[in-house]
C-alpha cells in the first residue's frame, strides 16, 4: 500500500497536524515506510502459534476488594504541594 500526498495531507488534518510543504515528502516517506513493515508482518504464517501473553481462555483470579494501604493521609500526602486537610489541593478551574 502506497499513501500519496492528497492522504498524507488528510491523514494530518484527522490528526490535527500542521504540516509544510516541504514536510509532506518525508512524512510521506516515514508512512510508507511504516506500512511496508506491517505488510511484511502480515505475509509471516502464523498458524499453529500460540500467543505469548493476553490471549487465550486465560482467567484470572479474583480477589477481594479490601483496602490495603489506607488510614496514612499524612504519608500519601507528605510531598503534595498544597493540601486542605487530608486532600489535595488543586487550583480552581471553572469559576
Amino acid at each position: 500500500m502506497s499513501l500519496d500526498t492528497a492522504t498524507i495531507r488528510r491523514i494530518a488534518s484527522l490528526a490535527r497536524i500542521r504540516l509544510e510543504d516541504e514536510e509532506v515528502g518525508r512524512m510521506q516517506a516515514e508512512l510508507n515506510g511504516i506500512l511496508g513493515w506491517i505488510e511484511q508482518l502480515q505475509a509471516v504464517d502464523t498458524e499453529g502459534v500460540e500467543p505469548m501473553a493476553g490471549g487465550g481462555a486465560v482467567a484470572l483470579r479474583m480477589r477481594e476488594d479490601v483496602v490495603t494501604d489506607g488510614g496514612i493521609p499524612d504519608q500519601v500526602l507528605a510531598n503534595a504541594p498544597d493540601r486542605q486537610g487530608e486532600y489535595f489541593g488543586v487550583p480552581k478551574v471553572v469559576e
